[in-house]
């Protein structure tokens, strides 16, 4: 006997702890946005202006030294970075009005989508199997979204609370996993 593991065994270790890594790290992240939903939302803020400052050093990086491009392109880089590094740093100035914004934002955005599959969803009627559940939920797709619309911080607060509250369940659900697979 090799006192080598087999490699079944390593793959089966490997989905593991992979199962249980992610289930942690969901559980953790839905405990955060159930406890401190405002604080959780500006740690959201923050990583996207850290990102936006990132993306605008290498856009500015891209026109200072790219030789090969036109000075009109060189110029739109650079102007494209300058304008990223100002919108992190505005962001970061005010991380909550930043958070509430982009609440804002995506309470718009999924409001505009639920109210485009609503359309879509009584467009294709005639392509449905169940047209009464296709007209129940294109009914139900047009209300939620004009709802977003007409109140898109109350919508993402429940999405988020929603977005909480589904780390939670599908992260414990993922340690389960982890102690019970390959068993």
């Amino acid at each position: 006997m090799t006192a080598e593991p087999s490699i079944e065994k390593t793959a089966t270790n490997g989905i593991r702890t992979a199962l249980g890594v992610g289930g942690v790290l969901s559980l953790i992240l839905g405990i955060l946005i159930l406890v401190w939903p405002g604080k959780t939302a500006m740690v959201v803020a923050a990583i996207i202006a850290i990102y936006a400052i990132a993306a605008g050093l290498v856009y500015a990086g891209l026109g200072i030294f790219a030789a090969g491009k036109g000075g009109w392109a060189r110029l739109g880089h650079i102007l494209l970075g300058v304008l990223f590094v100002i919108a992190g740093i505005v962001a970061f100035t005010n991380l909550g009005a930043t958070a509430v914004t982009l609440a804002a934002f995506l309470g718009i955005l999924v409001g505009i989508m639920w109210i485009i599959e609503g359309v879509v969803a009584l467009t294709t009627l005639d392509l449905a199997v169940s047209k009464g559940w296709t007209v129940f939920y294109a009914i139900i797709s047009l209300l939620a979204g004009i709802t977003l619309l007409f109140s898109p911080l109350w919508g993402a607060l429940v999405l988020w609370w929603l977005l909480g509250i589904s780390a939670v369940v599908m992260g414990v659900i993922q340690i389960v996993r982890a102690f019970s697979f390959g068993k």
